[in-house]
């Protein structure tokens, strides 16, 4: 028996890789602080779990194929909020960003197919490019550079008659770097003098530690044929367990396709859709205190990043993600050492190893933290791991 050409191309998870491993450390009685995954502790706003409970239906009944009325036009007033006005055609619900990326590139892509996205980036963007037959296409970026990339003639240079598609995370998964608007313009006009889609990935919008304003690429009007917006309720409001994204884009054309593949996978779980229409009644206050938290624990684990001699890092502007250069031989070896042989008092620390956000091979020294821990586990974790990059040398 076969399986597909496509899958076999894509890889496992750098986030979740190692957990059989982390498992057998816990069985050994060992405390893990986990960075490696982006699953904030943050509460969920609780109109989500009041909507829940008073739910009365008496049939919990399929969901219209593009998502709820009242679902879709909260997400509308959302946008409309910060500058945006989409009709209620223009938005498509999915089962979290995920379904919103899979869907997408199956409408865009055809075998062969380039889609330009700047490395390091989301590790599952191999996973939906690739298994629709499709490749990407990375931007080189450099930590001593801050992983900066919204750059005209390396753009241009990237582009041929394969390319599709720019796709970009802002603020970045895993590098929380945050593009400004003349940066956006730069990537936009690229875009729309080669006809490629331009897919901006904005989940994270809220958590901008600058006090800038963070454009969509919806905002640009002369490229609304080409803007698509991922974008989900997961991060936004701390429920990634909801699985609520959105598909957004003003291009009726793939508004057409897209529909095919909403109505071939029925519709999106209906009492999250209604739950999670009520997470955009919180107001801004909500956003003020979590971005404030966050920005404390970016702050402290740069610090103490900082402090480790051999380090290489940039201060993160948003999201809550840093990417660090480590002065260790092999990231992947290291956190698997972390796990099965080293412990301070009965505790280890869990990373992403960094060559699995990359297209290009040869990154073995990076790693992806997430700070989406409280301030004392954050800062034990991190003494973790100063003691275990310490320790990884004097034995390799």
């Amino acid at each position: 028996m076969k399986v597909s050409q496509s899958i076999e191309k894509c890889g496992l998870s750098p986030m979740r890789k190692y957990a059989p491993y982390a498992t057998e450390a816990e069985k050994k009685g060992h405390k893990i602080y986990h960075l490696n995954i982006g699953q904030p502790d943050i509460e969920t706003p609780p109109v989500y779990f009041d909507t829940v409970r008073d739910f009365k239906l008496p049939v919990l009944a399929y969901a219209p194929s593009p998502g709820i009325p009242e679902m879709i036009e909260a997400v509308r007033q959302y946008y409309k909020g910060i500058g945006v006005d989409y009709a209620a055609n223009d938005i498509f619900i999915t089962t979290g960003g995920s379904e919103a990326l899979q869907i997408l590139m199956g409408c865009i892509l055809d075998e062969g197919s380039e889609v330009i996205i700047p490395e390091p980036f989301y590790p599952n963007y191999n996973t939906f490019v690739k298994s629709c037959g499709g490749v990407i296409r990375p931007m080189p970026t450099t930590p001593e550079d801050g992983y900066q990339y919204a750059y005209k003639d390396k753009l241009e240079a990237l582009v041929n008659d394969k390319t599709r598609a720019i796709m970009f995370t802002n603020p970045g998964n895993p590098t929380g770097v945050v593009i400004s608007e003349a940066q956006m313009r730069v990537i936009a006009d690229v875009a729309k003098a080669h006809d490629l889609y331009v897919i901006g990935d904005e989940v994270y919008r809220e958590f901008v530690y600058g006090g800038e304003q963070l454009l969509s690429i919806g905002q640009f009007d002369d490229i609304a044929e080409n803007a698509v917006v991922i974008d989900s309720v997961s991060k936004r409001f701390s429920a990634c367990g909801a699985r609520i994204g959105m598909l957004i884009t003003k291009n009726k054309m793939l508004q057409s396709e897209i529909m095919k593949y909403c109505q071939g996978r029925l519709s999106v779980s209906t009492l999250d859709q209604v739950a999670a229409a009520k997470l955009y009644t919180v107001d801004d206050s909500y956003f003020a205190a979590v971005r404030d938290e966050y920005r404390k624990r970016r702050d402290t684990i740069y610090e103490k990043l900082s402090q480790i001699p051999g380090v290489v890092c940039k201060k993160p502007m948003g999201a809550f993600y840093v990417m660090a250069k480590l002065p260790v031989d092999n990231t992947d070896t290291f956190q698997q050492w972390l796990l099965t042989d080293f412990e301070d008092n009965g505790e280890t620390v869990m990373f992403a190893p960094g060559e699995g956000f990359y297209a290009t091979p040869g990154h073995v020294n990076e790693v992806r933290l997430a700070y989406v821990l409280k301030q004392a586990d954050l800062e034990r974790a991190m003494d973790l791991l100063a003691l275990g990059i310490k320790k990884y040398n004097e034995t390799h």
